[in-house]
């Protein structure tokens, strides 16, 4: 009987050293699966931080995009994304010691590029997505939901004879427009006065502001009011703002993500959108090239959720292939 006992006792404990070595090897598993999960695309643990400026119109989408890579690819990366604008953001990116990152609206300017040059700074330009120009009024304006461009132009030109909203249509209020758009450091300001009103001067009356958010709100607040900025911004504040449709000749087309294309039906006030990587600090600094990566790899993936249609998957290839070779 006490044999029996005995060898009862062995065998338990046999099977309990079993147990724990495979738990050891799970262990062992789960922690080289957390490892992985934080590597990015350098297949190592990163840390340091990366530097973000420019534009208020990308910045919802590379701040999305920030979070999902500090939070689910390298936790020890800090990724600080900011707006000043494309304008004032080229101004922190084209210095010594600058930005790793400027987003912008509008392409690098010839005289921005010569400063780049003369800094010796490398600048490789990465479309992101496509954005519509968008024109918001009012939840209360029930009049003017659809207009062609011109109307919408004349609104906004020094030398139009618009004033009141009856100017363009005699059975719409005799009242007057009151319009707003973001300021001269954006640029969706330039876009609009570039590519929108062909370099004509712009009304000296016209509001313009620094914030997406203050547009918003003076013209949610103003029956009369109405304003341009990104798709993005409209999205975020349809309970607020309605879209004016936009009739380019035939029939109204509303900004949505399935008309905001380079060749789709709202592809006159189609813009693609950027951001510009400092290639000296992506070369120097392992976690820029790996953000930038990232970005890259995963732009289309969060571009719908923040207002902006995706850009063909062959630029994506492109630019992920040159970032790896650097």
């Amino acid at each position: 009987m006490k044999f029996n006992k005995f060898l009862l006792f062995m065998v338990m404990a046999a099977f309990a050293v079993v147990l724990a070595a495979c738990g050891k090897d799970d262990d062992n598993t789960d922690s080289g699966s957390g490892k992985a999960s934080a590597q990015g695309s350098s297949g190592e643990e990163l840390e340091g931080s990366v530097a973000i400026d420019g534009s208020g119109t990308v910045y919802p989408l590379m701040a999305r995009l920030a979070e999902e890579y500090m939070v689910n690819e390298q936790e020890n990366v800090s990724v600080e994304v900011s707006r000043a604008g494309t304008s004032a953001g080229f101004k922190k990116f084209l210095v010594e010691n600058g930005t790793d990152f400027n987003d912008a609206s509008r392409q690098i300017k010839d005289e921005e590029a010569a400063e780049a040059d003369k800094l010796g700074i490398e600048v490789k330009e990465l479309k992101v997505a496509l954005d519509g120009l968008t024109f918001v009024i009012n939840k209360d304006n029930d009049w003017a939901t659809e207009m062609t461009p011109e109307q919408l132009i004349s609104i906004f030109l020094a030398d139009s004879t618009v004033e009141n909203w009856s100017d363009i249509n005699p059975d719409w209020p005799n009242e007057k427009i009151n319009a707003m758009g973001p300021n001269e450091n954006h640029g969706t300001y330039e876009f609009f006065y570039e590519s929108i009103l062909d370099k004509q001067d712009m009304d000296s009356s016209v509001n313009l502001q620094q914030e997406y958010s203050t547009l918003v709100n003076l013209v949610s607040e103003d029956k009369n009011g109405i304003a341009f900025f990104g798709f993005g911004y409209y999205v975020n504040n349809q309970d607020k703002l309605n879209a004016v449709a936009v009739d380019f000749g035939n029939g109204p087309v509303e900004p949505a993500l399935d008309t905001i294309a380079e060749d789709g039906a709202y592809a006159d006030f189609t813009r693609p959108v950027f951001t510009y990587l400092n290639v000296n600090h992506a070369k120097e600094k392992p976690q820029v090239k790996d953000f930038a990566i990232y970005v890259m790899n995963n732009i289309n993936t969060f571009a719908g959720e923040t207002g902006f249609a995706p850009i063909p998957e062959s630029e994506v290839k492109e630019n992920v292939s040159f970032l790896e070779g650097l």
